[in-house]
């Protein structure tokens, strides 16, 4: 049973995205302070991808600022209209990024967090100076070397994080990694948080509902929690 499964907001028959919710921030606070953090420290990210617009003006409702998107299209869709209401709201892309995709996701998204190859670093570029907005940029590391995952390898991890410092300088912030799913996650946490540190970049995103007081205590900046603010995804998905 995880953190998150032990309380009853997350999973609870009935429960409000706002209970949720809520139930998810005491969870990310009591693993922070279990070892020593702060609380404060630790971005919560709402992974909204599926999920109505309606469910993420809910969340918005109750304090939420940052939220996570997988597809561009999707993404497209959903949050435009509620930048009007919500101007601090922050959207992360997280998932794959097709280079042909690049543009739009510049003109989108406040974050980009899937930047794991030079032809998609090439894109990004590109993009950025045709759209004159630098969102911020995290590097995804394949952190169990899995080739049906997205994200550069291990061994090619610090070449490319050097060089995309030098092509984006101050827009690179962070990493962002997922362990194998049957792995140990916490020497994969504890190998993405010593990357970060080697290059000077404050943002490490890692950790989701089964691991993420692993990866708080690895260093975590920013947890990734999905279906434990807003509920299952709809059967559509």
């Amino acid at each position: 049973m995880t953190a998150l499964q032990a309380h009853p907001g997350p999973n609870g028959e009935g429960s409000t995205v706002g209970e949720r919710l809520a139930a998810c921030r005491a969870a990310i606070a009591h693993a922070a302070r279990g070892v020593g953090r702060d609380p404060a420290a630790i971005t919560l990210l709402a992974v909204s991808k599926t999920q109505p617009q309606a469910a993420i003006e809910e969340a918005l409702a109750h304090g939420q600022r940052h939220f996570g998107e997988n597809r561009v299209q999707e993404a497209a869709a959903k949050f435009p209209a509620l930048r009007a209401n919500y101007p601090d709201l922050r959207l992360h892309l997280i998932g794959h990024l097709q280079t042909n995709k690049a543009r739009d996701a510049v003109r989108l998204f406040d974050v980009i967090e899937s930047l794991d190859r030079p032809s998609l670093a090439e894109a990004l570029a590109a993009a950025m100076a045709r759209e004159e907005r630098r969102p911020d940029l995290l590097v995804e590391v394949n952190l169990g070397d899995e080739p049906q995952k997205s994200g550069v390898m291990r061994e090619a991890a610090d070449d490319f994080i050097a060089a995309c410092k030098a092509r984006f300088g101050a827009a690179l912030i962070g990493v962002m990694g997922i362990p194998p799913v049957a792995a140990d996650p916490a020497p994969h946490f504890a190998w993405l948080a010593a990357c970060a540190r080697r290059h000077r970049l404050g943002v490490i995103s890692m950790g989701m509902s089964a691991d993420f007081a692993a990866a708080i205590a690895a260093g975590a900046t920013e947890i990734r929690l999905g279906t434990a603010i807003f509920g299952a995804r709809p059967a559509a998905a």
